[in-house]
C-alpha cells in the first residue's frame, strides 16, 4: 500500500468532444484520446479515486492510499462527459469527480453563458448513479477572488443548494473556476460546507497542500500519448507547464491590483 505522504496526479479535464466549440477547443480532448488515456491508466495499474475519497484518506492518521492512485476530474459540466466519457469510465470501473457550474447546466437554473452544449440534470444523476462524485464549481463560473463577499457567498451557496436539491445530498468537493482562489475564497468555501477544494497549479497533489488547495494537471487537446504518461507519473511536469506558470504568476499580480482598487473604491463610497 502507498503511504499517505505520497504525491497523487489529479487530472483536470473539461470537454470531451469530437467537434468542440471554439471557446472550449484548447481544453477539450477527443473521445478517442480520452479512451486511450483511460487505457493507459488501466495498463499501468492506476487506481482512480474520487476527490472526497482522497481527502478522507489524507485526513485519516496513517491512512494508506491504494497503489498508484489517480483522480479523474471534469470541470464545468459539458454534455460530452456523459456521451463519451461515461461509457469508457464504466468499462474500466473507474471512479471520477464532476464539478458542475450549476448556472451553466441545461434546465431551470440555466443563466446562459455556457461555452458549449452542457449536461442536463438527468444526465448528472446518471453520472452520479454510475459512481461519479458530483462536486461544485460555482453557479455562474466567475473569478471568485474578484468578487465581493456577498457575491462570493451567493455563488457558493447557490451552487451547493442546487446540487443538494437535485441529487438529494450536499456536494462535499469544490473546484475553483479558472483555478483562482485566495485565503478569503478558501475560507468561504470551507464555511459553505465543502470539505475539500481543488485548484490547478499544474503539479501533483500532496497532503501538505491542505484540503483546500490540492493541485491538478491540465489535460488538453494537444496532450499526446507520451505527455500523458509523463503527467500521470509526475515526470517533467515543470517543463511541460513552464509557460502556463509564468502566465499565471503575471496574471496573479494583475488580479491583486484589481482587488486593491476595488477595495479602495468601496471604502470611499
Amino acid at each position: 500500500m502507498s503511504t499517505s505522504t505520497e504525491s497523487v496526479p489529479i487530472l483536470m479535464y473539461h470537454s470531451v468532444a469530437r467537434v468542440p466549440s471554439a471557446a472550449t477547443h484548447g481544453l477539450s480532448v477527443s473521445p478517442d484520446d480520452f479512451e486511450r488515456q483511460m487505457e493507459v491508466l488501466g495498463e499501468q495499474g492506476f487506481t482512480p479515486l474520487t476527490a472526497a475519497r482522497l481527502a478522507a484518506l489524507w485526513r485519516t492518521r496513517g491512512g494508506a492510499l491504494p497503489e498508484r492512485p489517480v483522480l479523474i476530474t471534469f470541470d464545468d459540466g459539458y454534455e460530452g462527459v456523459h456521451r463519451y466519457a461515461l461509457p469508457v469510465l464504466a468499462k474500466h470501473g473507474f471512479a471520477s469527480t464532476l464539478f458542475v457550474s450549476t448556472g451553466w447546466l441545461r434546465g431551470e437554473y440555466d443563466t446562459g453563458g455556457a461555452l458549449d452544449r452542457m449536461l442536463d440534470w438527468d444526465q448528472v444523476r446518471e453520472l452520479a448513479a454510475a459512481g461519479a462524485e458530483i462536486g461544485g464549481h460555482s453557479h455562474t463560473h466567475p473569478q471568485l477572488d474578484q468578487l465581493s463577499d456577498d457575491a462570493l457567498r451567493f455563488e457558493l451557496r447557490r451552487c451547493r443548494d442546487i446540487v443538494a436539491d437535485e441529487l438529494g445530498t450536499r456536494p462535499a468537493s469544490f473546484a475553483y473556476p479558472y483555478g483562482y482562489s485566495s485565503r478569503r475564497v478558501r475560507e468561504r468555501v470551507r464555511e459553505t460546507g465543502f470539505r475539500q477544494a481543488l485548484a490547478v497549479g499544474n503539479g501533483l497533489a500532496r497532503r501538505a497542500q491542505g484540503p483546500y488547495a490540492l493541485r491538478r494537471v491540465t489535460v488538453r487537446r494537444t496532450t499526446g500519448a507520451d505527455e500523458f504518461e509523463r503527467l500521470v507519473t509526475g515526470r517533467a511536469i515543470g517543463r511541460n507547464f513552464a509557460a502556463d506558470r509564468a502566465l499565471t504568476k503575471g496574471y496573479a499580480v494583475i488580479r491583486r491590483a484589481r482587488q486593491v482598487r476595488r477595495k479602495a473604491i468601496r471604502s470611499r463610497v
